[in-house]
């Protein structure tokens, strides 16, 4: 359930949009009264009482902070944090909780939480200002975390920022007892577009292959440049849709592009995927190994197939 409310108040500076993830209903007409007083800084406050709900509406896009409860009906404790992080963690989180735990606030704000507030000992003007402090260091520190994290052609994560990313997505994974997917791209014949077509068209291959990738999984999911020719994708709580959904799916936008028409190319991918299992423990270099290998055994599959591939392999 789910339902806007406005603390509006005149002023030339745009709302400062905030979703409210907790249990009670009546803690949104008790924040919406206190931000109702900072008429230079409206408020506008829409409400999820469950964490699968807010997820929900996260994927939707357009919140400036996430002011979120530890304690809700399905989940728990630093684990729900944690979730709400790796689903959506360009979202500057506060957590507002009856927890009155050092230990767990400790472990939110080491994870990237931006605050730790109690309920009961934290007042209007406090919490206000963690609200506005809150998203303003989280768009300083997005802005110098990008600058080393993100590839510069595509926009996609670098390689560090994939492996960086990746490794605390699987431990919520852990946690969680979520399965999660690692899909490893390598695009096709990018030496031969190079070559003949010039290194500009090369660099729209690699564009366009991250704009498939980008169409094709969530937003909560991690997608990478490798370096090169070569992608990854770590897909979060895959278990609901199978490998081959998620392939099949990744063909058919490939397939789009083609018939498109619009590209002096022909876009052709070869995939390779490694299944981490709600009970494993791998290690995300070994996910990544494994998706490498799966990779590069479809592509020699692919040069045997081709006339030019068997008529090397003849004697």
């Amino acid at each position: 359930m789910q339902r806007t409310l406005a603390a509006n108040g005149p002023g030339s500076k745009r709302p400062l949009r905030v979703l409210l993830v907790e249990v009670e209903s009546q803690g949104v007409s008790e924040l919406e009264e206190a931000f109702a007083r900072f008429r230079d800084r409206p408020v506008e406050l829409e409400w999820a009482g469950t964490l699968s709900s807010a997820l929900e509406r996260l994927s939707q896009g357009g919140f400036d902070l996430l002011l979120l409860d530890l304690a809700l009906p399905d989940s728990q404790g630093l684990t729900t944090f944690e979730r709400a992080h790796a689903f959506a963690p360009e979202v500057p989180i506060v957590v507002l909780t009856g927890l009155d735990d050092e230990e767990l606030g400790l472990g939110t704000v080491q994870g990237g939480a931006q605050d730790y507030l109690v309920k009961g000992q934290v007042g209007a003007d406090l919490l206000m200002r963690s609200l506005r402090y809150a998203v303003e260091r989280h768009r300083l520190m997005s802005a110098l975390r990008s600058l080393s994290l993100i590839d510069d052609l595509t926009g996609l994560y670098n390689r560090r920022g994939f492996l960086d990313l990746g490794e605390q997505h699987l431990k919520l994974a852990r946690r969680s007892g979520r399965a999660v997917l690692l899909v490893y791209v390598d695009v096709d014949e990018l030496k031969t577009v190079n070559d003949t077509l010039g290194h500009l068209v090369g660099d729209s291959v690699l564009i366009q292959t991250a704009n498939v990738l980008r169409d094709t999984f969530r937003q909560s999911d991690i997608v990478g440049r490798m370096g090169g020719d070569e992608f990854a994708v770590l897909a979060l709580e895959a278990s609901e849709e199978n490998e081959d959904q998620m392939t099949r799916r990744l063909r058919e936008r490939v397939d789009d592009v083609n018939r498109s028409g619009k590209q002096p190319f022909r876009l052709s991918l070869s995939l390779g995927t490694a299944r981490f299992a709600a009970e494993g423990r791998p290690r995300l270099t070994e996910l990544l190994a494994l998706a490498d290998q799966a990779m590069h055994l479809e592509k020699r599959a692919k040069r045997a197939a081709s006339p030019r591939g068997r008529a090397s392999n003849e004697p």
